[in-house]
C-alpha cells in the first residue's frame, strides 16, 4: 500500500496542472490572443447585419399586421387575416427544407442549438425566417439570429482567409452567435450567459452542480431580504439602492410560485411533447405539410378573434410586443381573453415549433407572462411577482435553461426585487420538466447537398530542387 504524503509537502510539480496556470497559458499563446482579437473584428459587421436583419423582419411585420389592414379599412385586421399570410409563409418553409443547404435553420422544437453554423446555410435560413416571422409564425428571432451570427462570422473568417481549425471554427462560430443574439435582447450579459448554456460547456455535470447552487443562491437571498426587513439591520453588500418602488416578497409570494411553476411545467409538456409529433409528421411530406400546419396554426387565431372579437395579431408571432402591453396594463385584459391566448397561442405554438422556422423562447415567456396576469389576483399574489414566476417558469421548461431563463426574466422585470421569485419558479419548472417523459425524439433533418463546383485545374510540377 503506497504511503500517504505528510500535509506538508507539495503536491509533485506537473501532476495536475492548476486551472489558473492552464488558463495563463492559453492566454499567453499567441494563437488565442489572435483568434480572440479576429472575434472581436468580425462581432461589428456581425452586429451590424444582425441589427438590419431584425429591424427588417418588424418592419415587415408592423406592415403585415397594421399599416396593410389599416390601408385596407381595419382598425385590427379582419378574423381571416392570418389565412393567407401563414398559407404564403407554409408555401415557402415547405420549399426552403428539402432543397436548400441547411434546411432553413434547425428544428424549433429542438430547442436552441450553436453548433452546425456554416455560411452555405445562410440563404435558407435568412428565406424560412423572413417567412415564418413576419406572416405569424409563433415563434421568435433568436434562433436564425443565432444560425445568422455564426454563419456571417464563419464566412468572414473565409473571406479573410484565416487559418481553419475545429476548435478555431467552434470558437469562432460562437463569437458570432453571441454578438447576434445581443441584438435582440439588448444586452451582453444574456447572451454570454445564454450561449454557455446553449453550448452544454461541462454537460450534466454542469447542470447537476448548478441547480442546487442556483436554488440556495435564491434561498438564501430571500433569507437575507427577510431578516433585513423583519430586523432592520444591515450587512455589507454589493447591491445598488434604486430609487424606484419595487415590491416586497412576502411568505405567500414564494408558495404560490412553487404551486405556478410545477403547473406551468405540467400545463407546458404536452405542447412541448406534440411539437416533437408534428416534427416526425411534416418530415414525411415537407411540403404538403408544413402548409397544412402553417394553416393549423392561422386557424388558432381566426378561432381566437371570432370568440373573443379582439385582433387575431394576439395570438399570432412571438408575442413580444403583447407582453410590453401585459406589463404596462395588466388589468386592460379580461379573464376570458387572458384564457383564449393561453388556449389558441399555445396550440399554435405547438404546431409551429414542430414545422416552421424561428425560436421558442419569446412565445414561451409570453405564455408565462400571460399566466402571470390571470393568476396575479391570487390570494397573497401579486401581478408582479407572479408575473416573473410565470414568464420564468415557461422559459426553463420549454428551453432547457434555467440560468439564461432565470437572467432573460430578471432582466426583462428591470430590477432585482423578484430575484428569489425567478430563480425558485425557474428551478421548480426545470426539475419538474426533466422528470417528465421526453417524449418522441426529434428527426434528422437529410442533409441537401452542396452544388458540385467546377473541378480545379491541376496544378503544373513542381520543379526539381536544386
Amino acid at each position: 500500500m503506497p504511503q500517504s504524503r505528510p500535509r506538508s509537502e507539495p503536491p509533485p510539480a506537473g501532476t495536475q496542472p492548476q486551472e489558473a496556470d492552464v488558463l495563463r497559458q492559453t492566454l499567453r499563446s499567441p494563437g488565442y490572443l489572435k483568434l480572440l482579437f479576429f472575434c472581436a473584428l468580425i462581432s461589428i459587421p456581425v452586429s451590424l447585419a444582425s441589427f438590419w436583419f431584425l429591424a427588417a423582419l418588424h418592419n415587415m411585420e408592423r406592415v403585415m399586421w397594421t399599416d396593410l389592414p389599416e390601408a385596407l379599412g381595419w382598425d385590427v385586421p379582419p378574423w381571416w387575416w392570418p389565412l393567407p399570410l401563414l398559407l404564403v409563409a407554409g408555401v415557402v418553409v415547405g420549399l426552403v427544407v428539402p432543397h436548400m443547404r441547411g434546411n432553413g435553420g434547425h428544428l424549433p422544437a429542438a430547442g436552441l442549438h450553436t453548433g452546425g453554423a456554416s455560411a452555405g446555410a445562410l440563404p435558407g435560413v435568412i428565406i424560412a425566417a423572413v417567412a415564418s416571422l413576419p406572416l405569424g409564425a409563433v415563434l421568435g428571432p433568436e434562433a436564425p439570429l443565432i444560425a445568422l451570427g455564426g454563419g456571417l462570422a464563419l464566412l468572414f473568417r473565409n473571406l479573410a482567409q484565416a487559418p481553419v481549425t475545429p476548435q478555431g471554427t467552434a470558437l469562432v462560430g460562437a463569437a458570432g452567435a453571441a454578438a447576434a443574439i445581443a441584438t435582440i435582447f439588448g444586452n451582453p450579459l444574456i447572451a454570454a450567459v445564454l450561449l454557455i448554456e446553449v453550448a452544454g460547456v461541462g454537460g450534466p455535470q454542469l447542470f447537476a452542480v448548478m441547480l442546487p447552487s442556483l436554488l440556495s443562491a435564491g434561498v438564501g437571498d430571500l433569507v437575507f431580504t427577510g431578516l433585513g426587513r423583519w430586523t432592520g439591520l444591515k450587512t455589507g453588500s454589493l447591491k445598488l439602492e434604486l430609487g424606484v418602488p419595487v415590491p416586497h416578497l412576502d411568505v405567500p409570494d414564494v408558495l404560490w410560485a412553487v404551486l405556478i411553476a410545477a403547473a406551468l411545467a405540467l400545463a407546458l409538456h404536452p405542447v412541448l411533447t406534440g411539437a416533437r409529433v408534428i416534427a416526425a409528421y411534416v418530415l414525411e411530406r415537407p411540403l404538403l405539410r408544413t402548409v397544412q400546419c402553417a394553416l393549423a396554426a392561422a386557424a388558432c387565431a381566426s378561432l381566437y378573434a371570432l370568440i373573443t372579437g379582439l385582433s387575431p395579431a394576439d395570438v399570432t408571432g412571438s408575442g413580444q410586443a403583447m407582453i410590453g402591453r401585459l406589463a404596462a396594463d395588466p388589468h386592460s385584459w379580461g379573464v376570458g381573453a387572458l384564457i383564449g391566448v393561453l388556449v389558441f397561442k399555445g396550440a399554435g405554438y405547438a404546431i409551429c415549433l414542430g414545422s416552421l422556422r424561428g425560436g421558442p423562447i419569446f412565445p414561451a415567456l409570453c405564455l408565462g407572462a400571460v399566466a402571470g396576469v390571470l393568476l396575479g389576483p391570487l390570494p397573497g399574489l401579486g401581478i408582479v411577482p407572479a408575473m416573473g414566476a410565470g414568464m420564468a417558469a415557461t422559459a426553463a421548461s420549454a428551453l432547457r435553461l434555467p440560468v439564461s431563463s432565470v437572467v432573460m426574466v430578471v432582466l426583462m422585470l428591470g430590477g432585482t426585487a423578484m430575484i428569489p421569485v425567478v430563480i425558485i419558479s425557474a428551478v421548480v419548472a426545470f426539475v419538474v420538466t426533466e422528470l417528465l417523459p421526453v417524449g418522441p425524439p426529434i428527426p434528422e433533418l437529410p442533409a441537401v447537398p452542396a452544388k458540385p463546383t467546377a473541378p480545379a485545374t491541376p496544378a503544373a510540377p513542381a520543379a526539381p530542387a536544386a
